[in-house]
């Protein structure tokens, strides 16, 4: 890493000198071959470059560029937006028709049960009053259609 010891004081070290190489000028990379219509001539055209040099060679015609897309007569922002609030208004809707289910839904299950005790009341009442639903113990006396049952007056 370091070098070694030498005895030479540093003037009397050989130097060795590198001088840079020129690199011959860069050639120009030929253009490609155009393509000529039969039966025509291309021109040919002359330079003279402000140092005296004269460059000669066919014209070529500047590449003709891409026309520009149009642009849509609505932006996609607006485009954007309005997509936007089109599924709001469908995600309200949906809400909307959810609470009309869920409403209709508690409806229906309040219809249910209070079939189920009108059900449920009947067959108790049909247990109560049947004639043959309580016959242990007491009474029975008929007084003008009435049944009276110990205490208890039925009619």
């Amino acid at each position: 890493m370091y070098p070694e010891h030498t005895p030479h004081l540093p003037a009397q070290r050989a130097v060795e000198l590198h001088q840079p190489t020129p690199y011959p000028p860069a050639m120009a990379v030929p253009a490609p071959l155009v393509p000529a219509q039969p039966g025509t001539v291309p021109t040919v055209t002359s330079i003279v470059l402000p140092d005296g040099r004269v460059v000669t060679g066919y014209a070529v015609h500047p590449a003709q560029p891409e026309p520009v897309v149009a642009k849509p007569v609505v932006s996609r922002t607006a485009v954007n937006v309005a997509l936007g609030g089109v599924g709001f208004l469908a995600v309200c809707g949906g809400l909307i028709l959810l609470t009309s289910f869920i409403a209709a839904l508690t409806a229906f299950i309040t219809q249910l049960i209070t079939l189920a005790a009108v059900i449920f009341g009947g067959w108790i009442a049909v247990q109560i009053f049947s004639a043959n639903g309580h016959r242990a113990g007491g009474t029975t006396v008929n007084i003008r259609r009435a049944v009276i049952k110990r205490n208890h007056f039925h009619g």
